[in-house]
Formats: C-alpha cells, sequence, structure tokens
C-alpha cells in the first residue's frame, strides 16, 4: 500500500500477465504447445535490449530546432566513427570535441577581447591591465630605484605618451 491510502494500480485490480505458468509445480505438471509456445514468447518479451535506442520522432520531440541545428555536425562525425569505434567510443569522442571546442572559443574570445578592447586614454570602458614595477633589493644594480616614472604628467597617463597622435 502507498503512503495515503492510494494504491499502485489506481483503483484497478492487477492482473498477472504471466498466468498459471509462473510458478515452477505448475509447469511441472505438465504444459501442452499452445502454452509452450506462449511461455516462450512471454520469456522472450521478458528480455532488455541492451545498449541505447535511437527513435528519430523521441529525438525530434525532445530536441527543439536549434538544439537539433547545432548538436547536427557533432552528431554526424559520431555516426561516421560508430562502426569503426563502436557506439561508446564515438559517443566519448563526440562529447569530448565539443568540450574542447567551447573551451578554444572561450580562450579565443577572451584573447581577442583583451587585446582589441584594453582601456586606454580614448576609451572609457575596457579592462584596464596594470602592471607593477619591478622589485628592486639591496645588491640590484639601481638600488634605490623608487619610481620608473618621470615626471607628475607619467602617472595616470594610460597611454596617451605613446600615442602617434
Amino acid at each position: 500500500m502507498v503512503a495515503g491510502g492510494a494504491s499502485d494500480t489506481g483503483g484497478v485490480k492487477p492482473m498477472a500477465i504471466a498466468g498459471r505458468m509462473v510458478r515452477e509445480r505448475e509447469r511441472l505438471i505438465g504444459m501442452t504447445p499452445d502454452e509452450r509456445a506462449w511461455r516462450k514468447q512471454w520469456l522472450k518479451d521478458q528480455e532488455l535490449h541492451h545498449g541505447p535506442r535511437k527513435v528519430a520522432a523521441l529525438e525530434r520531440e525532445l530536441n527543439n530546432p536549434i538544439k537539433r541545428f547545432y548538436r547536427f555536425p557533432l552528431d554526424k562525425v559520431c555516426s561516421i566513427l560508430t562502426p569503426a569505434l563502436g557506439f561508446q567510443r564515438a559517443f566519448t569522442v563526440r562529447y569530448w570535441t565539443g568540450k574542447a571546442l567551447i573551451a578554444l572559443t572561450g580562450i579565443y574570445a577572451g584573447a581577442y577581447y583583451f587585446k582589441y578592447n584594453q582601456n586606454d586614454w580614448t576609451r572609457k570602458g575596457g579592462w584596464r591591465v596594470i602592471s607593477s614595477r619591478k622589485a628592486c633589493v639591496p645588491g640590484d644594480e639601481g638600488y634605490p630605484k623608487v619610481s620608473d616614472r618621470s615626471a607628475p604628467s607619467d602617472y595616470a597617463a594610460r597611454g596617451f605618451k605613446e600615442s602617434p597622435l
């Protein structure tokens, strides 16, 4: 009985589809040829198919057109590799290829952004990259080096002095 008083069958009496042949004693008493054929078919029906099955209609129902569009290239690669590698290995190659392409795209996008969107005197936005001055300790040449900026206008110049204008 399920908690709350509800039944597992929704109020309908359960029906045993195995019939009387589910018990070994019944089978040992004797079976007609029809019962043997029925029992053989019933046992065959109990076997589960091993491995994934792709049902095209179900794939269309679960994946919208946009998802099917961007998954198509790697799905095609997976279907080409499956006869040579087997489904599991081909799917693993497909999975990690997709992840590597996403990571590579992120790295290239970040490098592009940092290269072409720097914060300088010509713009307000962008990432401002500031490097610390080099450490100068006793024994180094030029000690004590206070600063590499000689004039007050060198501070916060944001690349203005290096401008070709």
